[in-house]
């Protein structure tokens, strides 16, 4: 195959050379796999989030989910969740949730929260891949997921308190 380059009236670039069909074929094979290959999106920022249970205080460190993108991806396509992680999903105002498990590969507790931080209903141990909805039971501000088993492990009950910036107790 032979290439000529243009990079201006006075100047010409030629190259020759050669590519044989396997490593064509593997780029070629490589550019599809990403650009079919489902893409983790991760959210824009990590912060703490603080539940206050009967036993004491249990921090988190948490992916934000603010906007819609953020929102509709979640933990998609996700292999694991370190056991002190999870992501905070904020809708902004109260209003019913429905969520799903769908392209969602670990099981999830999910926590949703009113607007003063209390947690309204725990979802514990939601079946991966499901495209089964997950209500709130109520008007929520937020849902927290995460681990399977945390909710659990660590003491956190409905009625427990959520401490972060979304929340304002009253």
């Amino acid at each position: 195959m032979t290439a000529s380059f243009r990079l201006s009236a006075s100047f010409r670039l030629s190259a020759s050379f050669r590519l044989s069909a396997l490593p064509v074929a593997v780029l070629a094979l490589g550019i599809l796999f990403l650009a079919l290959a489902p893409q983790a999106v991760h959210a824009a920022s990590f912060e703490k989030a603080t539940i206050v249970t009967r036993s004491g205080p249990v921090t988190f460190d948490v992916e934000i989910a603010v906007n819609a993108e953020e929102r509709a991806k979640g933990l998609m396509y996700r292999t694991e969740l370190a056991p002190n992680a999870g992501m905070l999903f904020d809708f902004a105002v109260s209003q019913p949730v429905y969520m799903w498990m769908k392209n969602t590969y670990i099981p999830l507790d999910m926590l949703f929260i009113r607007a003063d931080g209390r947690i309204a209903r725990i979802a514990a141990d939601t079946t991966p891949l499901s495209t089964q909805t997950i209500e709130s039971g109520e008007p929520v501000r937020g849902v927290l997921e995460l681990p399977a088993g945390t909710a659990k492990a660590r003491g956190i009950a409905v009625g427990d308190r959520v401490q972060h910036r979304f929340f304002t107790a009253k």
